[in-house]
């Protein structure tokens, strides 16, 4: 074997130090990272400022996360996204919105719109 698919070439059989050097590296800088966020609001004073942000924050990941979705889309990931806000909002229940909007899609495909 050679190239790739050779676990010697590729580091996985221990013949390459640097790439475990690499992983451990990233994997103790990913710790630092959320170890350190922790650490860093533990010293933040909880205002009403800083709690309403925390309150808000959620709303803001998942406004983020879908909102190239849906422009990226087109109106399909459009309605399918729209579907699962106006059953959450009627249901409040996570997973049947995750549903009804993956239900949306999938039949839109089915019928040759996307």
């Amino acid at each position: 074997m050679t190239g790739a698919t050779d676990p010697a070439a590729s580091g996985l059989a221990g013949g390459d130090l640097g790439v475990w050097i690499a992983i451990a590296a990233m994997a103790l800088v990913t710790y630092a990272m959320r170890a350190g966020g922790f650490w860093m609001m533990g010293r933040v004073p909880l205002t009403p400022r800083v709690q309403r942000m925390l309150a808000a924050l959620p709303g803001s990941i998942v406004a983020a996360t879908v909102l190239p979705i849906v422009v990226n889309g087109g109106p399909l990931a459009a309605a399918a996204v729209g579907a699962g806000v106006v059953t959450m909002w009627i249901a409040r229940n996570d997973f049947l919105a995750v549903m009804v909007g993956m239900a949306v899609a999938a039949a839109g495909r089915a019928a040759g719109l996307a």
